[in-house]
């Protein structure tokens, strides 16, 4: 298996990461490819296929595609075999893990597809990965009010593209290890504090890089202590 850990050196450029590569990042395993890179079909249970078959055609393959890079992940992390893996949804969507019919809770995936990209990521801690195209930094431009703060649109700006998308996977990546929406208030609970590196608040930890036309963001959470 070819894995590949990304430095943990500070940049203020988002750097360049490698499709088709497992990638570590602390404890977090990260995968991101190509749409057109992708000749193989995953091995889907019956109570994946029953998931897909219930999606619209157009959203069929990005699921599929999503559920590949997934498994390949498990693989990585737990050395089962894909046919042994079933990467399903909640019922709030996000995707959790199951090993031969046992959901694995201590295993976080989060996933995530642009026109031209999927991703996946893994991690024994909240973990969400998001994907946004600088070609959408206009319409993330129209909804930035909603999104993000007056102080953090200061600290971005507005000028470049990959900048607000940068932001963008950022808030959305954060909300997904939240296991929150992107729609809402969810958004505003999670600040960005620095973008160039990326930097959030709580205890969230965040890192951004660059694909080609898409700007990628993973953002590890994390998990809550015992009560009291």
């Amino acid at each position: 298996m070819n894995l590949t850990a990304l430095d943990s050196v500070v940049d203020t450029a988002f750097r360049p990461i490698a499709p088709g590569r497992i990638h570590r990042w602390g404890r977090a395993r990260l995968l991101v490819a190509r749409f057109t890179d992708l000749d193989e079909t995953p091995f889907l249970s019956p109570a994946e296929r029953r998931v897909v078959h219930a999606l619209p055609a157009r959203r069929q393959a990005e699921w599929t595609a999503g559920r590949l890079l997934a498994k390949r992940l498990v693989g990585d992390a737990l050395g089962a075999p894909a046919d042994v893996v079933e990467v399903l949804p909640r019922d709030d969507g996000s995707p959790y893990v199951v090993v031969h019919g046992s959901p694995m809770p201590a295993v976080h995936v989060s996933l995530s597809h642009t026109a031209g990209h999927v991703a996946a990521a893994l991690a024994p801690e909240a973990v969400g990965v998001d994907l946004c195209e600088t070609a959408s930094a206009p319409a993330v431009r129209r909804v930035a009010d909603h999104v993000f703060s007056p102080g953090e649109l200061s600290r971005i700006g507005a000028d470049r593209p990959d900048d607000l998308a940068g932001a963008w996977a950022l808030k959305e990546a954060a909300v997904k290890a939240d296991r929150s929406s992107i729609f809402g208030a969810a958004p505003r609970r999670v600040e960005i504090l620095g973008l160039r590196p990326p930097v959030l608040s709580g205890r969230r930890r965040a890192r951004v890089w660059r694909e080609g036309n898409a700007v990628l963001a993973l953002v590890l959470a994390p998990s809550p202590g015992p009560a009291g």
